[in-house]
Order: structure tokens, then C-alpha cells, then sequence
């Protein structure tokens, strides 16, 4: 009896097991292969060649990318390399990406930088805020940009009990911000067994020097995130979900879910189109080639503009779609004046002229 009674449980065991490891690949789209949709007067950036994981342009065209993103169990092609922020100008005829020199007294050596987002205060300082990985640990570092120096001064470091997974943020103030935990656990172990079980744990964090909350709960994993050109809506990506949460902001900051966009792909960073408030997705065709590099079946990339988000029926178009022969692995589009801007989680990055 007891012997059977250890079968039953073994067999109820790998069971689960399988029906977890089943729901998991459906949720990376393991299966998904992507057409390509290809674009004219595009070209590779010349100096990112290890990610430009994130993307923020100021008004005046001014770019931002966050570059040498490095996570436990993903591929790198510059493990040895720290992280750094890039920046270029699309109001130039041929514009470069240079590297931003950062202030003394920052740790340059451990900089991992991952989602970042830049705020302009009443007086036109630039402020840069970036999330950072330091020895793969959690920080959020505030920086003020300075343009006639090229050059980024550190202001503040900042850590807390309700940041233990960040992935992306959106500043709305000097020292004010929305963040998103991809998981709920800090230890790489425990986030693999929470995303392997699909706990739906992750948040987003409002964080202020007076307060600090969750004001909104129960993804599978949040991922981008950004903020309506009114200010009034807060946009969260649930990569793993194949969604997009629209969030209703509210006085207090505190959010709540005003409608869900579904689709057919793991959506990571968002960005909003300046002049027509359209949203712009770095997508993960087939997310398990994210995880499980292969150089001869590389990760595929996709960009998606959404149209009119708040409407009943919005309108999602495909603007570029590569099997990975020239773009591996997209997680960022962020546009300017017909220059579309495209990211990746470790690769290359792409200039178009639209």
C-alpha cells in the first residue's frame, strides 16, 4: 500500500511537473517563427554590439540608450565589459553614438545598467534615471545630465525593500518614479521557480522620498513601462502575459487597471511616439531563444506600434520584423522626427530613417 501510495504521489508529481514545463514554453511562444517586415534606409549603430536594452529621446533629439545589460542565465557578447549610457543626437545628418562620461565616485566597474527614463524639470535640468544591476543586485541611480560636457554627474543611489527585482521605470519627478519588478524574489533561484510555477507576484512600485507603495499587483511579469503624453495613464508591458495593462493615475499616484491589451508576443519596453501618442513595443517573437542561445537559430525581433490604446478595438501594426540575421532579440523601438530607433537585449541596434 505504501508503495502504491509513493507512485501515485511520483506520478501526480511529474504531472505537474510537465504541465508546468508545457504552460512555460506556451508562454515563451517557443514555437513562434516571424515573417520578416523589413524597412529601407536602415543601418547597425556602430558601437553597440553587446545590447542597448533600453532607449529614452528628449524633445530636442537627444537619445539615450542603455548598453552591456548582463543577467544570470542570458547570453552576453561582452561578459567582461561593465555596462555604460549612449547617446546620440538624431538632429544630426549622420548621427553617432558616444559614450557619456559619468562622475567620479561612481562605480563604474560593477555599472549594469537595465530600463532607464529621463525626466526634464521646471528649470530644463535633465535628469537620467537608470536601473542598475551592480554584483546583479537592485538599485535605482539617479543621474543630471549635463550637455555641454557630454557627461553624466551622479546624484543619488537609491535601494528599498519593495525594489527587489526592478526592471524598468518612468520618472514623473526629480526624485519621483514608477518601477516594475519582473519578480517578486530577489535570489535567481527562486525567480526561476516563481516564473516556472507562474505565481503572478510581480508589481509596480511607486516610489517618492516621502513614500514608497505598490500601486498595482498581480502581473506575470512586469516588464516596460511608460506614461500617456497627458499624464493621465500608465502603460505596463507584461512580457510572459502577452500583454499590455492600461492603468488609470490617479492624485495620490496610486493606479487602477482600466483595460488589457492582448497579444500574440512577449512585449517588453514600451515607448510613446511624440507626435501622435502612439505606443511602440520591443517585442520576443519566440522568447525561449532568448534564453536558449543558439547563433545558427538566433532570437527574432518584432516592433509593434499601437494605435488609439483607449479605444474598444486599437490598432496594432507590425513595423519591423526580423528572424534574427540582422537584429537579435528586440526589446526597445523608440521614434523621433521619422527616425525609428530599435534596441535589443544583447545584441546590435538599428538606425532607420522612416
Amino acid at each position: 500500500m505504501g508503495r502504491l501510495l509513493a507512485l501515485s504521489l511520483l506520478g501526480i508529481a511529474l504531472a505537474l511537473l510537465g504541465e508546468r514545463l508545457l504552460a512555460l514554453r506556451n508562454r515563451l511562444k517557443a514555437s513562434r517563427e516571424v515573417e520578416s517586415v523589413d524597412l529601407p534606409n536602415c543601418h547597425l549603430i556602430k558601437g553597440i554590439e553587446a545590447g542597448s536594452e533600453d532607449i529614452d529621446i528628449l524633445p530636442n533629439g537627444l537619445a539615450f540608450f542603455s548598453v552591456g545589460l548582463k543577467c544570470p542565465g542570458l547570453h552576453s557578447f561582452a561578459p567582461d565589459k561593465p555596462g555604460g549610457i549612449l547617446m546620440m543626437d538624431l538632429k544630426e545628418e549622420n548621427p553617432r553614438a558616444l559614450e557619456l562620461r559619468i562622475s567620479r565616485g561612481f562605480n563604474l566597474a560593477s555599472f549594469n545598467p537595465h530600463g532607464i527614463s529621463t525626466f526634464i524639470d521646471n528649470d530644463n535640468t535633465v535628469y537620467l534615471f537608470v536601473v542598475n544591476h551592480p554584483e546583479f543586485k537592485n538599485t535605482v541611480e539617479i543621474f543630471k545630465f549635463e550637455e555641454e560636457e557630454n557627461s553624466l554627474l551622479h546624484l543619488k543611489t537609491i535601494k528599498h525593500e519593495l525594489l527587489p527585482s526592478v526592471n524598468d521605470i518612468i520618472a514623473v519627478g526629480p526624485a519621483h518614479f514608477y518601477a516594475t519588478n519582473d519578480h517578486y524574489f530577489s535570489d535567481p533561484f527562486l525567480k526561476y521557480l516563481e516564473t516556472y510555477l507562474n505565481l503572478h507576484w510581480t508589481n509596480v512600485v511607486y516610489y517618492s522620498p516621502d513614500e514608497v507603495k505598490v500601486v498595482a499587483e498581480g502581473f506575470d511579469s512586469a516588464n516596460g513601462i511608460n506614461i500617456s503624453p497627458d499624464k493621465k495613464y500608465i502603460y505596463v508591458a507584461d512580457i510572459l502575459a502577452h500583454e499590455i495593462h492600461v492603468l488609470e493615475k490617479h492624485p495620490n499616484m496610486n493606479l487602477t487597471q482600466l483595460k488589457v491589451l492582448k497579444l500574440d508576443t512577449l512585449v517588453d519596453n514600451l515607448s510613446i511616439d511624440p507626435s501622435s501618442g502612439d505606443i511602440l513595443v520591443g517585442c520576443h517573437p519566440n522568447g525561449q531563444k532568448l534564453f536558449v542561445y543558439d547563433p545558427n537559430n538566433p532570437p527574432s525581433s518584432e516592433v509593434l506600434r499601437i494605435q488609439n490604446i483607449l479605444s474598444e478595438k486599437p490598432t496594432v501594426t507590425t513595423v519591423y520584423a526580423n528572424n534574427g540575421s540582422v537584429l537579435q532579440g528586440s526589446s526597445v523601438a523608440s521614434v523621433y522626427d521619422r527616425k525609428l530607433l530599435i534596441g535589443t537585449l544583447y545584441h546590435r541596434a538599428l538606425y532607420c530613417q522612416l
